[in-house]
């Protein structure tokens, strides 16, 4: 465990993590804020449907099982299942950690696959090579990384999910500057340009990677790993069965929050009233800017809300990480109502885009009631020498509720958007009620592992 707390009351280490993580995100989301746009507006036209590789044969694949695909429901589907294997390739990589490369060189090889495939979207004929890169690259990074801020602390450590919260600004420090640099890149300059911005930015997180590690926990050599024990594979079958409770309500969750870059993207593209007036002078809002309202409210809104935790920590009353999560997924009920009422005023004319500064500020509380609480919990529940491996579980998780986020995403142009949002909101209560029917055998595995 690190010994120095010198970055905001926490180990050294968590500083190079979250800056690491700050520039993995911002190229993961910087690339995401145009990627919908780029193939409605630019790849899937008939002129250059042709020019990427397996992209005809994909679309076929799709059509044989949904019938006939028109470009958006098409670039919905395909963003699904990109996203979707952004978070399925995560067991993988935590895999390969855990048991052949441990944790420092599968993150460091995930970077720089990722930092490719961002390079490679420079190139309409290698668009679906890029995005097996990136998602790839995405499965080594993503669960080793995360695993590593939890590895900064003794299991009874209290900062453990404060910590989370922590590093998650950083993630969204990233989110936030990407769609301002690449999504205004891409959308004035050129699609490729702004796609490159974000393969310059995984480099640079890679190098602050490499520069931090030597305040990171040392890692075992493969050799001095202890093979699993049958009381080990228990613990691990245990860990397993208890998320497993929690897969139904993280589905469903980001099923609901991939929204953003998808069917709210072309909301506020199509119905939203983007003009704003300054001293005078009136501009639209670039839709990719929209995108930079979530991350930018999750660093403005995480310090309050961690020193409200704490504060209610030391009155006893902090709510549970399970209590948390409940909320979360109540948030977001709440959030797409809003939108839904946005739609249902508006009566068929565009919307205010204050509507969507609505629906930005309540989703993002509710993000951060259930995302980094449940990146705390899997840390906490996973059995030493399986971290990694259990957090790329999880991130399966999100891989099916982005599946459902693209298969959802191509009913948007056939339902009325208040009825689509309606839709969406549904997914909330129904998360909600998954994540109350979790809470006993959650507890007696917390209250399990904090007795060893």
């Amino acid at each position: 465990m690190q010994r120095s707390d010198d970055f905001l009351g926490h180990p050294r280490g968590l500083a190079f993590l979250f800056a690491s993580e700050m520039w993995e995100r911002f190229s993961y989301y910087g690339m995401r804020a145009l990627l919908v746009l780029y193939m409605v507006e630019y790849l899937l036209t008939p002129q250059r449907m042709d020019a990427a590789l397996g992209l005809d044969a994909l679309k076929h694949g799709l059509e044989t099982l949904s019938g006939p695909l028109a470009p958006q429901p098409f670039a919905s589907q395909i963003y699904g299942l990109y996203t979707g294997l952004v978070y399925l390739t995560p067991i993988l990589g935590g895999f390969i950690a855990d048991r052949r490369l441990g944790r420092t060189r599968t993150i460091v090889i995930g970077a720089a696959l990722m930092a490719v495939g961002h390079f490679m979207m420079a190139f309409d004929r290698l668009f679906l090579i890029a995005l097996l890169f990136i998602a790839l690259g995405c499965g080594f990074f993503k669960p080793n990384i995360s695993t590593q801020v939890g590895e900064l602390y003794a299991p009874s450590d209290a900062r453990r999910d404060r910590a989370y919260s922590i590093f998650y600004v950083g993630i969204n420090i990233g989110a936030f500057f990407a769609p301002l640099v690449c999504g205004t890149v891409g959308e004035t300059i050129g699609w490729h340009y702004g796609f490159a911005c974000a393969g310059v930015g995984m480099i640079i997180g890679l190098v602050t990677y490499v520069i931090g590690l030597p305040s990171l926990p040392p890692e075992p050599l493969m050799r001095e790993r202890r093979a699993p024990t049958a009381q080990s594979r228990a613990q691990i079958r245990r860990s397993v069965g208890a998320l497993m409770l929690l897969f139904a309500p993280s589905a469903l969750f980001w099923a609901a929050f991939e929204q953003q870059g998808n069917t709210i993207a072309l909301w506020a593209a199509q119905s939203v009233d983007r003009g704003v007036d300054i001293f005078g002078w009136r501009a639209d809002i670039p839709v990719t800017w929209f995108q930079a309202f979530n991350p930018l409210m999750i660093f403005l809104f995480t310090p309050p809300l961690v020193a409200l935790w704490a504060r209610l920590a030391r009155l006893g009353r902090e709510p549970s990480t399970i209590g948390k999560m409940r909320l979360g997924c109540l948030g977001v009920t709440a959030s797409y109502g809003v939108l839904a009422l946005a739609a249902w005023t508006s009566d068929g004319g565009k919307a205010s885009w204050l509507w969507l500064l609505a629906y930005f500020s309540v989703i993002t509380i509710s993000e951060l009631h259930f995302s980094p609480i449940a990146l705390s919990l899997v840390s906490h529940v996973a059995p030493e020498g399986s971290r990694s491996a259990l957090m790329g579980f999880w991130f399966t998780s999100m891989f099916l509720g982005n599946l459902l986020a693209g298969w959802l995403g191509g009913l948007w142009s056939s339902l009325a958007n208040v009825y689509f949002f309606l839709l969406i909101s549904v997914l909330g209560v129904a998360g909600a009620l998954f994540v109350e029917a979790a809470r006993q055998p959650l507890g007696d595995l917390l209250a399990f592992r904090e007795s060893r």
